[in-house]
């Protein structure tokens, strides 16, 4: 049963799932956009590589909730001065996540697998941590309802390989509900002493 939600089920579902997300996000999107442009933005979408399923890499979307500020060296400043409040509203209610659901549509990407991380993080995981690419990344995952940004690193690798050893179509249901629950209570957004995550050093 497994194999088959795995190798077929899972796939349908996230094409649903994601068309009707699209379909119900147009007039959030819609009002997320007037407010960034209200409060100094002048591009509304993010677009970064990652690296997803089997360690290819492809485009992530999401909307944008900092501002392109940069040093007299052209350096780009720090997160935590180019995180807007509109931006920190955003992020606490996980709505800069919602354009996703266009990557998941593609293929790229599922509703729930561990988190696409960057390509310059590539190089430094381990054997095990490797094993996390043997899905597809999704939007939520195991280590999202676990603490999401206040995991360490090594945690967070850890609950992506167990999820990739145990994946199946309750498992993905109860990570469903809980990370629901998670953005209610805006729980795990920043990790300490960062506007974001810590960056990965290996």
């Amino acid at each position: 049963m497994n194999n088959f939600y795995k190798a077929y089920f899972k796939r349908g579902l996230d094409i649903i799932f994601s068309i009707i997300g699209l379909i119900i996000s147009i007039p959030i999107v819609a009002v997320v956009i007037i407010l960034l442009f209200i409060t100094g933005h002048r591009s509304f979408f993010f677009i970064q590589q990652r690296i997803g399923f089997k360690e290819r890499p492809f485009n992530l979307i999401k909307i944008k909730t900092m501002l392109d500020m940069r040093h007299l060296d052209n350096l780009m400043d720090s997160d935590e001065k180019r995180l807007t409040k509109t931006g920190r509203l955003l992020r606490r209610f996980s709505l800069d996540e919602i354009p996703q659901l266009i990557n998941v549509l593609k293929g790229d990407m599922s509703i729930v697998g561990p988190r696409p991380l960057l390509v310059e993080y590539l190089p430094l995981y381990s054997i095990e941590e490797r094993k996390r690419h043997n899905v597809k990344p999704g939007i939520t995952g195991w280590a999202q309802i676990k603490g999401r940004n206040l995991l360490k690193w090594d945690q967070k690798f850890k609950y992506d390989v167990w999820y990739v050893e145990n994946q199946s179509l309750f498992l993905d249901l109860k990570i469903v509900l809980l990370t629901m629950k998670k953005i209610i209570i805006s729980e795990g957004i920043n990790a300490e002493g960062h506007a974001t995550v810590e960056p990965f050093k290996g």
